[in-house]
């Protein structure tokens, strides 16, 4: 007597082969059989026309703080995802003294846009050390699975206090000696590894860089020789070497990248993207990682599928008029609701659009003030390569309008609930041919969805669904990538990579971790304001189309897009085995 059987499914199995048509039975948990299956079951779902492929591994998330106060953990268990690493970017709140918690909590809110009230309210901090948080997720049940790094901004602050909280301050030999014991406890109590920053784009509330941004090697290669000692663990870092002009720079942090996977012996992993500072480094940085292979070092590149963008709105975190003093002086409103009528009031539109013309600022700041030909409405399903002719500055121009009042316009559609996306990163010359490029080069992960961060201007824990629902079919540019492939990549290698080697592929003896697929209607449908974290805070959250059911552990977790109320899920400590 089998659980639950599937049948009449095609499988894309996670390891790369063709897909083909079989049933899969599930018995305590896990893959007892896949081809045509015959006996009864329990429960049986038809997956006629349908794909069956393994849960998704999302390898970075930062679900950190979301545990202490959810079990569903979207939006990444929405998406498909069975399993997740958390703690990615250095970021993290363990471990973590009773003095350091607001810290904490200022550091999270600006390096990932988590509102800090919501942490204030939802963290529980029932955890000082590493092994005390992971025992605290432990004791909570979850719909996904769930593992966790070591984060070297919250290591540095519990070993250096205030001075570890500034990044031009070096560690003395003693504080990296502890923070090396610390880690391996970390290892050995069941981290997935430990993760660091080295951007300047990582800051805390007040505009701080983060503590780790200019690490030394000494103090880089004296915490990560933990790893070594313990013979476990991966290293996932930021680094700035993708977005700067500088190739010295660009090169020394390559180095310090090599020097750390060989000293260790470890695996890691590091953020690729093209930026508008140095639109074609990631081919170099690509040929660098390809060298470092070829030396015998385990090093990958983790990418994104699509654009990363901001999603701009008068109701969301971020606009074009943030910056004028009539909408900082409206900000404050105690409602969203209350705040969007007086923007509408014609002589509080007049004051903001005067000011926002004398505004003018550099790099970033400029490009979300004034940069209307790169903002674009939010359709539906969503399109994540929209054309030129589509953005602001091209209705504009066709209405013969001022852009600033056009955008202005658009911003208060549907009761000033309208949604603009602005891609940033990864689209650089207008299409998807350089993300094409780095999806299918070596040596890639499929990564930085940062599910549970961001919540007020990117929504990218729906990257799963782009990647299939998108490349499968095409990009607008005529680059397809083969369903398996895809698949492979956010299923068995990156479930390789952390060392879970329990999961991500449809095989007896594996972890019943599943999808369901209806891949011709798999799309995204626009994110949506919800205002569903504690203290009253709002996030982005946007609900994918096409999964018919997703099932983790043999537990049906989510089917037809709703969840089951299930919880099969919890704490992964470290590296898995294969069952039989």
């Amino acid at each position: 007597m089998f659980d639950t059987v599937i049948r009449n499914g095609t499988v894309v199995d996670g390891a790369g082969a063709p897909g083909f048509r079989a049933d899969v039975a599930i018995r305590d948990g896990l893959i007892v059989e896949v081809g045509q299956v015959s006996g009864p079951a329990a429960r049986t779902l038809d997956a006629e026309g349908a794909l069956v492929t393994p849960g998704f591994v999302d390898i970075h998330t930062h679900y950190d703080g979301q545990v202490s106060w959810d079990q569903v953990l979207a939006p990444s268990s929405i998406n498909g995802v069975t399993s997740a690493a958390m703690g990615n970017c250095g970021v993290g709140f363990a471990p973590a003294r009773v003095d350091k918690h607001d810290f904490l909590i200022a550091l999270l809110e600006g390096v990932e846009d988590i509102p800090g009230t919501a942490l204030a309210e939802g963290l529980k901090w029932d955890w000082e050390s590493f092994p005390d948080y992971l025992d605290a997720i432990a004791r909570r049940r979850y719909a996904i699975d769930l593992g966790a790094h070591m984060p070297h901004a919250a290591l540095r602050a519990y070993v250096m206090g205030e001075r570890g909280a500034d990044h031009t301050e070096a560690p003395t030999q003693a504080e990296i000696d502890r923070m090396e014991r610390l880690t391996f406890e970390a290892l050995e109590a069941g981290a997935l590894g430990f993760s660091t920053s080295r951007t300047y784009a990582h800051r805390a509330r007040g505009g701080a860089n983060i503590g780790t941004f200019t690490a030394s090697e000494a103090e880089l290669s004296g915490v990560a020789a933990a790893l070594k000692r313990s013979g476990k663990g991966v290293i996932q870092l930021i680094s700035d070497a993708y977005l700067t002009a500088d190739d010295d720079f660009a090169q020394a942090e390559l180095r310090l990248i090599r020097h750390l996977a060989r000293s260790t012996g470890r695996r890691l992993s590091f953020t690729v993207q093209q930026t508008d500072e140095a639109p074609d480094r990631w081919r170099h940085i690509f040929g660098e990682i390809a060298a470092m292979n070829a030396e015998g070092l385990d090093v990958s590149a983790q990418v994104a599928p699509r654009p990363i963008g901001a999603i701009l709105g008068f109701s969301a975190s971020t606009n074009p008029f943030l910056l004028t003093s009539t909408y900082r002086r409206i900000a404050g409103a105690p409602t969203v609701a209350e705040r969007l009528a007086m923007m509408a009031d014609p002589e509080l539109r007049a004051a903001m659009l005067a000011e926002h013309s004398s505004i003018h600022h550099a790099g970033f700041i400029e490009l979300l003030m004034h940069g209307f030909d790169r903002m674009f409405r939010m359709t539906d399903p969503v399109d994540y390569e929209p054309a030129a002719a589509s953005s602001l500055a091209a209705e504009a121009a066709r209405a013969g309008r001022p852009v600033a009042e056009h955008a202005y316009d658009v911003f208060l559609e549907d009761g000033g609930q309208r949604l603009i996306y602005m891609p940033l990163i990864n689209y650089i010359r207008g299409d998807l041919e350089d993300t094409f490029g780095m999806m299918t080069a070596d040596h890639t992960l499929y990564g930085l969805s940062d599910g549970g961060a961001h919540c007020g201007t990117i929504c990218d824990g729906s990257f799963p669904t782009t990647t299939l629902a998108l490349w499968s079919r095409g990009s607008k540019t005529g680059r397809t990538i083969p369903i398996e492939a895809l698949v492979h990549g956010y299923t068995q290698r990156n479930a390789r990579h952390v060392g879970w080697l329990d999961r991500g592929v449809v095989a007896p003896g594996y972890l019943a971790d599943l999808n369901v697929i209806d891949l011709p209607n798999l799309n995204l449908s626009p994110p949506e304001i919800v205002q569903d974290l504690p203290a009253g805070g709002v996030r982005l959250l946007q609900a994918p189309r096409g999964y018919r059911a997703t099932i983790k552990s043999g537990t049906v977790t989510f089917e037809g897009g709703k969840w089951t109320g299930e919880t099969p899920g919890g704490l992964v400590r470290g590296a898995r085995t294969l069952a039989v």
